[in-house]
């Protein structure tokens, strides 16, 4: 009926909605140097907070990084450095330096 229309149409208004960025390896290119120092090295590992193994993440999926900076981001995730760069980045930032490593040859 008009009223169960009207009533999903509202509540369908006051969902939250997630756009999807469309990230760009080319503009990452002036973004990618805070993770070069770390994820570039082969068999890397940071000695701060505790020995850790740095992952490699050329060739990973664009979703797994973005959420993955999203988690450092919110706190749900909580390595400091990671932490700290991911608080720096916008959603855009986020996309282009995942289409980038997306897109590199890399361990997968």
């Amino acid at each position: 009926t008009m009223r169960i229309a009207l009533a999903l149409l509202l509540l369908a208004a006051t969902l939250p909605v997630r756009a999807q960025t469309t990230g760009s390896a080319e503009a990452a290119r002036s973004k990618v140097s805070m993770c070069i120092g770390c994820h570039g090295i082969p068999l890397y590992k940071t000695v701060y907070p505790e020995v850790y193994s740095v992952p490699m993440i050329a060739g990973q999926s664009p979703e797994y990084i973005v959420k993955a900076l999203q988690a450092y981001r919110g706190g749900e995730r909580s390595h400091p450095s990671m932490r700290g760069i991911a608080r720096g980045l916008t959603d855009q930032d986020m996309a282009d330096v995942a289409a980038y490593y997306g897109a590199a040859k890399g361990a997968k």
